[in-house]
């Protein structure tokens, strides 16, 4: 089989497993997993918000969670400015997009090198996080909404259906949308970098010099790519903010960003299939090591297999260790060699009787 028609039919195995996911599993299983699995979907997004930005566009930025809590922060405050969610889901996705589009241009245009983007995106990052965790008091205000400080917001008012105030999203509706949200991310980036602004920002990616040469302007390209993460990962936030009906300076932190980047490490950069499926392996996996705690014993070996933090630490680091490129790569690596050793014994197999 080609590699073209293995392309195609991941993808439409990735899209009848999607689909089949989406409308089964509310039949299936409890509310509290629903709300669980509703929130797996909305950080998958914001992965891939991540892997179009640093695993297509090679730009390593450790802001991804600024322009996911300007997101989430804009609806909440937003929301409890209009009342009705369409408008303020417009200016979740626009604000973290301008504010990436005006940061990416005087990084990108500076002509600031790529250790120094890291840096950057991660110090606006806690810049965001202490000035928003600075506003507890009750002159902190935008409207009707208050910041809340490290108390953050909380009651923020669910989704309706667009233009219609009376229709709220309910859980049901949360995990629809969060997922129908997810897969039409994931087909509409594989589309994007199928085109030929895809295949400039990854021969871009491979090597700038070399595409300037060619009369493209990486600048603008960087700039583009930087700024459609940033609104993939304000809709994530949006989605966020709705799903908890809460919203704290958290979502700016350090382990917040850190927590995006493993993500896409441990998924695999350069394919959008693994950040999702890294997402949501990390995520569940935490989920299991936080509610199967160990109670009682105050020997070493209790308090540490207690610390799932400590735990999921370890497993991560061996797993970067053990698996470099990431578990999707290395499933393809490990598959095309099954293929090709198969191939060898087939022409190995004919060779005899061709001789005959």
């Amino acid at each position: 089989m080609s590699g073209r028609n293995l392309n195609l039919l991941g993808l439409v195995l990735v899209g009848v497993v999607g689909l089949i996911f989406m409308f089964f599993t509310p039949h299936f299983a409890d509310l509290d997993t629903v709300l669980e699995l509703t929130v797996y979907m909305i950080m998958a997004i914001l992965a891939l918000s991540l892997a179009l930005v640093w695993g297509y566009g090679g730009i390593l930025c450790f802001g991804q969670s600024a322009f996911f809590g300007l997101g989430a922060y804009t609806y909440a405050i937003a929301m409890f400015n209009m009342g009705e969610s369409t408008l303020p889901v417009v200016l979740a996705v626009i604000l973290p997009a301008a504010f990436a589009a005006l940061l990416g241009y005087f990084m990108f245009y500076g002509r600031i090198s790529d250790v120094y983007l890291g840096v950057i995106t991660l110090t606006v990052t806690l810049i965001l996080f202490n000035s928003v965790n600075s506003t507890a008091g009750p002159e902190f205000h935008i409207g009707a909404a208050r910041l809340g400080g490290f108390n953050g917001i909380p009651g923020i008012p669910p989704l309706n259906w667009p233009f219609n105030k009376g229709a709220a999203v309910d859980l049901e509706g949360m995990f629809y949308l969060s997922t129908g949200s997810l897969l039409l991310t994931y087909f509409g980036l594989r589309l994007l970098l199928a085109s030929q602004f895809g295949r400039i920002i990854v021969g871009i990616r491979e090597n700038e010099r070399r595409a300037e040469l060619l009369g493209y302007d990486p600048r603008a390209y960087k700039l583009a790519t930087f700024t459609i993460g940033g609104a993939l990962a304000g809709f994530a936030g949006c989605l966020f903010a709705n799903w908890g009906a809460f919203v704290s300076p958290t979502i700016f932190g350090l382990a917040q960003s850190a927590q995006i980047i493993i993500w896409v490490i441990v998924g695999g950069r350069g394919t959008l299939i693994g950040p999702v499926i890294g997402c949501i392996g990390i995520q569940w996996l935490s989920a299991a090591l936080g509610a199967n705690q160990p109670s009682g014993g105050s020997d070493l070996w209790s308090k540490i297999f207690a610390n799932a933090p400590l735990i999921l630490g370890v497993i991560l680091i061996a797993f970067v260790l053990l698996v470099p490129r990431g578990l999707v790569p290395t499933a393809a690596d490990v598959a095309a060699f099954v293929l090709r050793g198969r191939r060898r014994r087939e022409q190995r197999g004919l060779e005899p009787q061709q001789a005959e």
